[in-house]
């Protein structure tokens, strides 16, 4: 762990975890962020590429190149190659995504991360509403197994094993999945310790 910055608050480290599979990168920070000694945790999440997103970037790019190549003896295939490759860009923009949770005095906030070039707030939780946050797999969660919710994923986007993502159920009607890092999960029982369990 390297020290990464100082301020009066305290001071923030750096920490780098990687899931086996290469499919998740945790990016963590963690400190005192203000007089009050709140915590703050930063996890970056890598999501899984579907496998038609891998595909269609795959033929777009290939098309791309040989239009750019058989405009010198076509020229009008030049205009279809700019047409295909900013498709090509547009697929690797809304297939290349990662989701950051940003936790600080008992809220979490989810950015998505497009191509590691765009970033856009998608959610915002405070810990009051919450109703429980528990490994998907928890036998905690059976009680709210039946209930009629909107699924949201901010995870990874697939279950490996073993299974480390997380279900929170949401005041309102929503259960978020999310793969939150172990110092996340800490910061967050720490605060909530009937909301949040990590079995």
């Amino acid at each position: 762990m390297d020290q990464v910055g100082t301020s009066m608050a305290g001071i923030l480290h750096r920490t780098h975890c990687r899931e086996q599979g290469g499919l998740v990168s945790w990016n963590i920070r963690k400190g005192q962020v203000n007089e009050m000694s709140d915590t703050y945790v930063e996890c970056l999440v890598k999501a899984k590429t579907s496998l038609w997103g891998k595909f269609l970037k795959g033929l777009l790019i290939m098309l791309t190149v040989l239009l750019v190549l058989a405009a010198f003896l076509f020229p009008p295939a030049f205009i279809i190659a700019i047409v295909a490759g900013v498709g090509a860009y547009f697929v690797n923009l809304f297939t290349d995504l990662e989701y950051e949770y940003l936790y600080l005095d008992k809220e979490l906030v989810v950015d998505k991360v497009m191509a590691k070039s765009r970033r856009k707030r998608v959610a915002t939780y405070t810990l009051e509403r919450m109703e429980i946050l528990a490994p998907v797999k928890s036998y905690r969660l059976d009680n709210y197994k039946n209930r009629n919710v909107k699924v949201k994923d901010y995870s990874i986007g697939e279950e490996l094993q073993p299974d480390r993502r997380y279900a929170m159920f949401y005041e309102g009607g929503e259960k978020i999945l999310l793969s939150p890092s172990e110092d996340l999960i800490k910061v967050m029982k720490n605060a909530a310790p009937r909301k949040v369990y990590s079995d």
